[in-house]
């Protein structure tokens, strides 16, 4: 069996465990509460699992790259401290020590996430195959959540305890096909000195023009493929903060709306339905054009309807939105971690990941934490429709912009802002000190 094969099947497993978490955490800090009391609650869970990111994230790259057993030994142990937090959860689910438990879970799952993206690159045959591969873990994923469903809310309206047993149960099973994949040790601890002598012929089984291990791409130069994993990753990020945004937007609205329970499941469906469309239709779209336009092109979609929703905000057009934001997570993912996979030598990867990753989950955090820390306690939806269009506006001209100053060898428009910005704060805080 092919080893892409194992690692489809540990996808969907942890796909499926992380669905069955989601349901019980959900039963738990939102749909049992009112509005008033669901939104400090909701909070409180985002502040967890952004303020000790920042410090644990950083971590995880280098050990994914460096971990005895490799990247395979990485996504084994995420998937049994997965399965020991679940039934942590069971004991603490009325209790504070959830936060930190649930916390402990997402680093876990990111942890997972960082090590299957750095294994991909290895499992198939072309550049051109990672859109397609990428894509293919994305279907499986959304058919992990789907498959969980159905028990997960069964179990649910017993107890959600009993929810995150299952949770558990299929976390330990996600570890058994995930043994069979290849051991993949990147960047070793230590690298040993050659023996004194003149350097030895490379085999002759190697092909002609081949690269050791850990060479970075031919195809373009060093500081334009990291200029343009920068770019995207600035792109992804605002995408993060913009489905987190969104999310949050949608649910309290239509809780303050009074809209029945099943508009809940209508506006999962919905951004379900907008993923499967982007996971389905990236490995066609990619044949055609590359993966810059691809994500410079959702992010327009984004904004487009973001402003047509802001004429008619009602709860169709809100179901239009929201499916378009999961078209928009799924294509602007598929796309980054191929630019990723394509332009970052072998053994950076689990870090490059890893560093992103911790930032698109801060941005996240961020993005959700606007709705729900509304001042006046809940945030006009056509306010917040109008934020989403101007951020995915400025998005798209900031990295369309920055791709066309990177090709001809000139510094990026964010880069140029960003630069100011700190210049200008750097003074200000200059002109307090002498002040003071």
């Amino acid at each position: 069996m092919q080893p892409f094969t194992w690692l489809a099947r540990t996808h969907l497993l942890s796909a499926a465990g992380d669905a069955l978490i989601a349901i019980a955490l959900a039963g738990s800090l939102f749909f049992n509460l009112d509005p008033a009391a669901a939104r400090p609650k909701v909070a409180l869970y985002l502040l967890v699992t952004m303020a000790p990111f920042a410090v644990v994230g950083p971590l995880i790259g280098p050990l994914v790259d460096r971990a005895r057993g490799g990247r395979r030994g990485m996504i084994i142990w995420a998937g049994i401290a997965r399965a020991v937090l679940a039934l942590l959860m069971v004991r603490h689910l009325d209790s504070l020590l959830l936060f930190p438990e649930a916390f402990g879970a997402l680093v876990a799952g990111k942890t997972y996430h960082v090590a299957k993206s750095a294994v991909v690159p290895g499992l198939v045959r072309e550049e051109r195959d990672l859109v397609e591969a990428n894509s293919k873990l994305m279907l499986l994923s959304g058919l992990g959540g789907a498959l969980a469903a159905g028990p997960g809310v069964l179990l649910s309206l017993a107890s959600s305890r009993w929810v995150l047993v299952l949770a558990a149960v299929v976390f330990v099973l996600m570890t058994f096909p995930a043994r069979r994949l290849p051991r993949t040790v990147v960047r070793p601890r230590s690298v040993p000195m050659p023996p004194p002598g003149p350097p030895l012929s490379p085999p002759s089984s190697s092909p002609p023009g081949s690269l050791p291990p850990g060479s970075p791409p031919p195809s373009r130069p060093a500081t334009t493929r990291r200029g343009a994993m920068l770019l995207a990753g600035s792109a992804m990020g605002v995408v993060r903060a913009m489905t987190g945004f969104t999310l949050f937007l949608i649910a309290f609205w239509l809780r303050t709306d009074d809209a029945a329970p099943w508009w809940f499941g209508f506006m999962f469906t919905a951004s379900a339905v907008g993923q499967l469309t982007g996971a389905v239709g990236a490995p066609w779209l990619r044949r055609r054009v590359r993966e810059e336009v691809l994500l410079a092109s959702a992010l327009l979609l984004a904004a487009v309807v973001s402003f047509y929703v802001v004429t008619a905000p009602d709860r169709f057009s809100v179901l239009v939105l929201a499916m378009v934001m999961g078209l928009l997570s799924a294509l602007g993912k598929l796309c980054f971690d191929a630019i990723v996979q394509r332009d970052e030598v072998p053994a950076d990867r689990g870090r490059t990941f890893a560093r992103f990753e911790t930032r698109f989950q801060l941005l996240w955090v961020v993005g959700g934490l606007v709705p729900v820390a509304a001042p006046s306690g809940i945030l006009p939806l056509r306010a917040g429709v109008m934020l989403l269009g101007i951020a995915g506006l400025v998005a798209v001209v900031l990295y369309a912009g920055g791709l066309w100053a990177l090709a001809r060898g000139r510094r990026p428009p964010s880069e140029i802002i960003a630069t100011r910005v700190r210049t200008r704060i750097t003074q200000t805080r200059s002109r307090r000190q002498r002040r003071s």
